[in-house]
């Protein structure tokens, strides 16, 4: 027997120009920043070289006679029109976030980024600035997916945890224990601060209560349990562990 598969949510035509207007802002920010340091270095050694260039060259009056412009016959048109640019470029980096997403933008920014990498200068200053973008404007709504029991600080003696991330990359790598997993280990009573911690994922124990119900556990220092309906929680401390689980439950909900 079968059983009917949920439908998938859904997309908006705001979610969808949202999420291109994001994938936009991480393509151009790195490239934008880095073209702006730039031209900011080219820029500053212009400040010193140009007073040194007589007036008949400098790069005003050519471009004034290029145009036929002159500020004696009161012909130079200034155009300052504010909006019109934020327009301009919302709809630009919605554009490129759409570009970016498909095949043929994906080949063409790896083509880029290969092209980058073989700058010495401008590789160094791309890759800052491409991390600092995909960390301010690429991550998407998260949260600790489970609560878990841990050995810490050593055997015998169990704590409570989050579960974040499997572990990977070098970290993975260098151990060679097998599969790991990112557990953040929270202070009581204050869990907004806490221990980074990669457990191997056979050491971990999952726990049947939400996130927030651990939350809860931990901020009242043991004293509210799951299920314990007459022991209550001051306000401030069972919002401090709504924000813990995230938007935890409205995934649930979802699923």
């Amino acid at each position: 027997m079968t059983t009917p598969t949920e439908p998938a949510p859904r997309r908006t035509f705001l979610g969808g120009l949202r999420n291109n207007f994001i994938a936009g802002l991480v393509v151009i920010a790195p490239i934008g920043l880095t073209l702006w340091l730039i031209w900011s270095v080219v820029g500053l050694v212009d400040s010193f070289v140009w007073p040194f260039v007589p007036d008949a060259y400098q790069p005003e009056q050519l471009l004034n006679w290029a145009f036929g412009r002159s500020v004696a016959n009161d012909t130079w048109i200034t155009v300052n029109v504010r909006g019109i640019g934020v327009v301009i470029f919302l709809i630009f980096t919605i554009l490129v976030g759409w570009l970016g997403k498909g095949f043929l933008g994906r080949g063409f920014l790896r083509w880029g980024e290969g092209l980058v990498g073989r700058m010495p200068v401008v590789r160094s200053i791309y890759n800052g600035v491409k991390q600092i973008a995909e960390t301010v404007f690429a991550q998407t709504e998260t949260s600790f997916d489970k609560a878990c029991l841990i050995e810490y600080p050593r055997k015998g003696i169990w704590a409570i945890g989050f579960i974040s991330t499997g572990t990977k990359g070098e970290l993975l790598d260098k151990v060679d224990t097998g599969p790991m997993t990112s557990v953040f280990l929270p202070t009581t009573p204050n869990p907004t601060s806490g221990f980074l911690l990669f457990f191997p994922t056979r050491d971990i124990i999952e726990l049947d209560m939400s996130v927030e119900d651990a939350a809860k556990l931990v901020i009242s220092a043991g004293l509210v349990y799951p299920g314990e309906k007459e022991a209550k929680m001051p306000a401030q401390y069972s919002d401090l562990a709504e924000k813990i689980a995230g938007s935890h439950t409205s995934d649930d909900e979802a699923r």
